[in-house]
């Protein structure tokens, strides 16, 4: 089986910071790209930053010269570093994983979800 566990969130001042992390464990054979979304009640899961095996980023316009996501390989963990934190910025931030898996019968792709890390932005 394949885990993403998450940490790092929790309540923060408007303009201060926080950073999140993101680690993938168990049976994985190679991790293509890692990304972060968020969600807020009543809304659609958007996009927040995602970034390649090769270090090629990209960021949601909204967070883009706030928000900095990189990737150890070799610990199989994402980061993201948010400052300047906004109250808008205040939501569930979830971390996400395109992988591969070895199986008897073969590799096969998968796409797997963490359980989420809350961010509160407020004074």
């Amino acid at each position: 089986q394949v885990q993403l566990v998450e940490s790092g969130g929790g309540l923060v001042q408007p303009g201060g910071s926080l950073r999140l992390s993101c680690a993938a464990s168990g049976s994985i054979f190679s991790i293509n790209a890692m990304g972060w979304y968020r969600q807020v009640p009543g809304k659609q899961r958007e996009l927040v930053a995602t970034i390649t095996s090769g270090g090629s980023t990209n960021y949601a316009d909204s967070v883009k010269g706030r928000f900095t996501i990189s990737r150890d390989n070799a610990k199989n963990t994402v980061y993201l570093q948010m400052n300047s934190l906004k109250p808008e910025d205040t939501a569930v931030y979830y971390c996400n994983a395109d992988l591969t898996r070895y199986m008897k019968t073969g590799i096969y792709e998968y796409n797997y979800w963490g359980q989420g890390t809350q961010v509160t932005v407020s004074s």
